[in-house]
């Protein structure tokens, strides 16, 4: 499912018009109505209000469910990689 149709979705769950939605944000509702239809883009402002007012957690809105997993040790692991890629590469030079 794309972005718009989740933001749509969400937003008739709650019994909200686009005219609502966009005097939230805000913004005009006929940019509004583009989100919605995916022909433009939230800017990082407009989504962070759109997550707001919908109470939708960004991550569903951009696919991003499966970073949710990541722990604290996995990105201990990725810095101490990359600490030992610096040092090897200083080692080479």
């Amino acid at each position: 499912m794309n972005i718009g149709k989740k933001i749509r979705n969400a937003r008739e769950d709650l019994d909200l018009s686009q005219r609502d939605m966009a005097n939230a944000i805000p913004m005009n509702q006929s940019n509004y109505s583009k989100i919605e239809r995916n022909v433009q883009e939230p800017n990082l402002e407009q989504l962070r209000r759109i997550c707001q007012i919908l109470k939708l957690d960004p991550r569903y809105l951009l696919n991003l469910e499966e970073f949710s997993s990541i722990t604290e040790a996995d990105i201990k692991l990725l810095k101490d990689v990359k600490m030992l890629i610096k040092k090897h590469s200083a080692e080479k030079r």
